[in-house]
């Protein structure tokens, strides 16, 4: 742990709280606009579709492509933060 007084027990809360978030938000994504809140989308026109079908197709992959470079920029840092990062 490089001098840090942190123990491993709260690097794995920080990953873990990390994965967490990322997961949500996929959910959210994926699960809740391109089915749950499809209905309310249908007004929506993208790419000539309603925006609920969009997201169901394409917008959950598109947010999960962003959610795999935000989770390891942010994985960096608490490896930095913990001192475990890659030198």
């Amino acid at each position: 742990m490089s001098g840090n007084t942190s123990s491993p027990d709260d690097y794995w809360k920080a990953n873990l709280r990390l994965v967490r978030l990322c997961l949500i938000i996929w959910a959210l994504a994926s699960f809740g606009l391109g089915i749950l809140l499809r209905p309310l989308l249908s007004g929506i026109a993208i790419g000539g579709t309603d925006l609920g079908f969009w997201f169901a197709q394409q917008g959950s992959i598109l947010v999960f492509l962003v959610l795999i470079f935000f989770y390891a920029v942010r994985m960096n840092a608490i490896d930095r933060k913990f001192g475990v990062d890659e030198q």
